[in-house]
């Protein structure tokens, strides 16, 4: 299999994967319910959010515009560099890890562009599939879906903490998805095995 074949191979399962799991979370669940897989570590916890990776916002809905256009010159750039990338002699492990990225932040666009046209909203019931009304909000302007939530270690900061004293303390807090994680990954990849890499091939 060719770099450039193997690359979009990556893409369309991060993205098959990511898409199937949204869907489904969209069209079964309600905002804030959540399922139990493991113990109170790994939880399904549906979750919604209008801004960046992990649920990050800012500057409401003009913010959301230059987030979503951001992230279609972000996709436009990252596709040019990657068919650059298939067809050098490059570390398989770099390749991987910027098509990784390429398909998160792909995943992400497409609820951001598409959910809320095709999607009624999902507060107190589970949401309907083109809803004859019609969806919840315009293009560019739909919310992403996030699900996984590992509240591994809960507790309170002491009462002596500089800190927040006494306020409840959870480790690891953000809710993401399967596009958040494919980012996350590749762009862990890159810092701390292809820095250098990085560095010879921009």
């Amino acid at each position: 299999m060719s770099k450039g074949h193997l690359s979009v191979l990556i893409i369309l399962l991060v993205l098959l994967a990511d898409q199937i799991l949204k869907v489904w979370i969209k069209t079964h669940m309600m905002i804030g319910e959540e399922y139990h897989v493991a113990g109170n570590w790994f939880i399904i916890h549906f979750t919604e959010n209008n801004g960046m990776a992990f649920g990050l916002e800012f500057f409401g809905k003009a913010g959301k515009y230059m987030l979503s256009l951001f992230r279609v010159v972000a996709v436009v750039f990252i596709s040019y560099y990657l068919t650059k990338l298939s067809k050098k002699e490059i570390p398989l492990g770099y390749l991987i890890a910027v098509s990784l990225i390429l398909a998160g932040a792909t995943g992400n666009i497409f609820d951001s562009a598409f959910y809320g046209l095709i999607f009624d909203h999902s507060h107190y019931q589970v949401a309907q599939f083109m809803p004859e009304v019609g969806g919840y909000s315009s293009f560019l302007q739909g919310k992403v879906v996030d699900m996984f939530y590992f509240p591994i270690i809960e507790g309170h900061w002491p009462a002596w903490s500089p800190f927040r004293p006494t306020e409840q303390f959870i480790f690891f807090r953000p809710v993401f998805n399967i596009a958040d994680a494919a980012i996350s990954v590749g762009m862990m990849l890159i810092l701390f095995f292809y820095r250098k890499t990085l560095q010879k091939e921009l």
